[in-house]
C-alpha cells in the first residue's frame, strides 16, 4: 500500500509541475514580446535639489490599483 500512495503521490507531483511547465511556455512569449514592443526611454536627470519623487504615469496606475 505504501508504493501504491507514492505513485499516487509522484503522479500528483507530476502533474503540478507540467501544469506550471506549460503555464511558464503560454506566458513566456507574450512577456518578451511586450518588453521589446515598448521603445526605449532616456530616464530623466537626477533633480538637483534633491527630492526624487515624481507622479508618473506608473505611479498613477498604482494609485488606481489601489482603489477599493
Amino acid at each position: 500500500m505504501s508504493q501504491n500512495k507514492l505513485s499516487r503521490r509522484s503522479m500528483f507531483a507530476g502533474a503540478a509541475t507540467v501544469g506550471a511547465a506549460a503555464a511558464a511556455v503560454a506566458i513566456v512569449p507574450s512577456a518578451v514580446q511586450q518588453m521589446s514592443a515598448q521603445p526605449a526611454v532616456a530616464p530623466k536627470p537626477p533633480p538637483e535639489r534633491g527630492g526624487g519623487y515624481q507622479l508618473t504615469e506608473r505611479v498613477k496606475q498604482y494609485y488606481k490599483s489601489t482603489l477599493v
